[in-house]
C-alpha cells in the first residue's frame, strides 16, 4: 500500500484560521440572537475543534424570518422595482462579494475542509459570476401576447412566487447560496435561507453584504440550524410560497411530504448522485485518466454530480487501472490553506466515519482494494484516495452516493453494455464520456439518463447551462435563464374587445 503524502498532522498552532465576524441569525436586516438563546458548534475540519458557536434557528426564529420576508414581499420595495434596478443592485452585491474573495474563500475553507486555492480560483468567482448572470437577467423577464379565437385581447404576465424557503448543503456553501439566492432576487422574490449547520459562515457573511449592498430589510434572511428544526419549520409553514432543496434523496422525499401537508407549495429538488463516467478503448488514456481523478477527488468527493462510477472499456483497462492508481496515489492530502494540497479534509466526523465504513463495505462485498482505504495522518478529517476494482454494479459502493473519494472501477466491452450499466442506478444527475468518436459520444449522451452529459471534459458548469437530474436526483433546474420560472407563476390577462377593427 502507498504511503500518503498527508500535511494534515499540523497543531493547531500552525493552522491559518480566518476572522469569524458573524454568528447569529439575519433576520430583517438585523443579526439577532436566537429566540431560545441556543447556539450550536461549527468545527474545523482540519483538526476536529470548534471554530465558533452559532444561534441556533428554531420554529419560532423561522416564524420571525418567514414574518419579515412576506411582509417585505407583500409591502416592501423589492419586487415593485423595475428589474433593472433589482439588477443595478445585485450586480453590486456581486462586487462586494469579488471584494472579499480571499475573506470567503478562508471562511469556506476553514469550516467545510475546502481547498483555499480553488476557493479563491473557482468557487467564490463562479459564485460571483452566477450573481452577475441573474442581475442581467432581472430586467428580461416578461409575458408574451396571446392570439385568442374570440373579440378578446390576451396576454401573460410573469410575476414574482413569493416568500422562497432555501435550503442548502455544506459541500459548496458560497456557490449553493448563490445559485438558489440569485435567480429567486432577480425575480422579485424574498428568501428565507437555511445554510449547512456544518456550514452557516459565510451564508451569514453574504447577508451582511447584501444589505451593504442596498437590498431591503426583509428580503434575503439567513437562519443557520438543523434540518428537523429550522427545515422542517420552512418547508412547513405556510407562509412560504415554494422551497429550493440541495440534499439527499431522504430528506428532499420530507421536503415534499411537508411541502403537501402544508400549503402545497412548489418545490424543486436537486438530490445525490452516482455518476458514471464511461471511458472508450479510443480516448487518450492519459487524459482519461486525469479527468476520472479530477471528477471523483476534486473537493474530496463531496461533489453530487462525482464520477465515482468508472466505466473503462476492456481494451484500454489495464493500462488505465495502473496509470489511475498512479494518478491517485499522486494526490497530496492535507491543510487546504497549504497551496500544495490536492485534497483536504471531509466535512465533519460523521461524514468522514460515513466514508471510511462503505470502504469497509467494499471490501467485505469483494471488491479489490487498489489503493487507499484509510485514514490519512491522525488528526482531523482526512481520508486517502480510494480505488476499487472488480465492482460489481450491485455492490452498495456501486449503487450509493457515497459522498467521499471512493472511485469503483468496471470494465466493459461495448456501446450497448455501456448504456445499460451507466443507467444501472436510481440517479440521473450527470455523466461523463471519453471519446475520439463523435458518433459514439452522441448515441451515449442521448441514451444515458441523466441531466448534464459531459463529454470529454468533466465538472463543465456555465451559469448558462441548465443544472438538475433525473430520476430520483430530483426535479427542477438550477442555472440557465430558466432557472428563474421556478420563482415565478404566470397570469393570463384577458380582456374584450367587441369594437376592435380585427382580432
Amino acid at each position: 500500500m502507498a504511503t500518503y503524502q498527508c500535511n494534515g498532522n499540523s497543531s493547531a498552532g500552525d493552522l491559518v484560521v480566518p476572522e469569524i465576524k458573524f454568528t447569529k441569525l439575519f433576520i430583517n436586516g438585523e443579526f439577532v440572537d436566537a429566540v431560545s438563546g441556543k447556539t450550536f458548534e461549527t468545527r474545523d475540519p482540519r483538526t476536529g475543534d470548534v471554530l465558533a458557536h452559532i444561534a441556533e434557528a428554531d420554529k419560532a426564529d423561522v416564524d420571525l424570518a418567514v414574518n419579515a420576508a412576506r411582509e417585505a414581499f407583500d409591502h416592501g420595495a423589492w419586487p415593485r422595482m423595475s428589474g433593472y434596478e433589482r439588477g443595478r443592485i445585485l450586480n453590486k452585491l456581486a462586487d462586494l462579494v469579488e471584494q472579499r474573495t480571499e475573506e470567503m474563500a478562508a471562511l469556506d475553507g476553514a469550516d467545510g475542509g475546502k481547498l483555499l486555492l480553488l476557493g479563491k480560483a473557482m468557487d467564490i468567482p463562479f459564485a460571483v459570476q452566477m450573481l452577475r448572470y441573474y442581475a442581467g437577467a432581472a430586467d428580461k423577464i416578461h409575458g408574451e401576447s396571446l392570439r385568442l379565437s374570440g373579440k378578446y385581447q390576451g396576454y401573460t404576465l410573469k410575476e414574482p412566487i413569493g416568500v422562497v424557503g432555501v435550503i442548502i448543503p455544506w459541500n459548496f456553501p458560497s456557490l449553493m447560496f448563490f445559485l438558489k439566492v440569485s435567480p429567486a432576487l432577480a425575480a422579485g422574490c424574498t428568501v428565507v435561507v437555511k445554510p449547512a449547520e456544518q456550514t452557516p459562515l459565510s451564508a451569514l457573511y453574504y447577508a451582511h453584504l447584501a444589505k451593504l449592498a442596498g437590498i431591503p430589510d426583509g428580503v434575503i434572511n439567513v437562519l443557520p440550524g438543523f434540518g428537523p428544526t429550522a427545515g422542517a419549520a420552512i418547508t412547513a409553514h405556510m407562509d412560504v410560497d415554494s422551497v429550493a432543496f440541495t440534499g439527499s434523496g431522504e430528506v428532499g422525499r420530507l421536503v415534499m411530504e411537508a411541502a403537501a401537508k402544508s400549503n402545497l407549495k412548489t418545490v424543486s429538488l436537486e438530490l445525490g448522485g452516482k455518476s458514471p463516467l464511461i471511458i472508450f478503448d479510443d480516448a487518450d488514456v492519459d487524459m482519461a485518466v486525469n479527468l476520472s481523478r479530477l471528477a471523483i477527488f476534486y473537493n474530496k468527493g463531496e461533489v453530487c454530480v462525482a464520477g465515482s462510477r468508472v466505466y473503462v472499456q476492456e481494451g484500454i483497462y489495464d493500462e488505465f487501472v495502473k496509470k489511475a492508481v498512479e494518478a491517485a496515489r499522486s494526490v497530496k492530502v492535507g491543510d487546504p490553506f497549504d497551496a500544495s494540497t490536492n485534497m483536504g479534509p471531509q466535512v465533519d466526523k460523521e461524514q468522514f466515519e460515513k466514508v471510511l465504513s462503505y470502504i469497509e463495505h467494499g471490501k467485505s462485498e469483494g471488491a479489490t482494494l487498489l489503493t487507499g482505504g484509510k485514514r490519512a495522518g491522525d488528526r482531523g478529517y482526512y481520508i486517502e484516495p480510494t480505488i476499487f476494482a472488480d465492482v460489481k454494479d450491485d455492490m452498495k459502493i456501486a449503487q450509493d452516493e457515497i459522498f467521499g473519494p471512493v472511485m469503483s472501477l468496471m470494465k466493459f466491452k461495448t456501446v450497448e453494455e455501456a448504456i445499460e450499466r451507466a443507467n444501472c442506478s436510481r440517479y440521473g444527475l450527470a455523466a461523463g464520456v471519453v471519446t475520439r468518436s463523435l458518433d459514439v459520444a452522441n448515441r451515449v449522451s442521448r441514451s444515458v439518463r441523466a441531466g448534464t452529459v459531459w463529454v470529454n471534459c468533466y465538472y463543465a458548469f456555465d451559469p448558462d447551462a441548465p443544472f438538475g437530474g433525473y430520476k430520483m436526483s430530483g426535479f427542477g433546474r438550477d442555472m440557465g435563464v430558466g432557472a428563474i420560472d421556478k420563482y415565478l407563476q404566470v397570469k393570463s390577462v384577458v380582456t374584450a374587445l367587441p369594437d376592435s377593427p380585427w382580432y
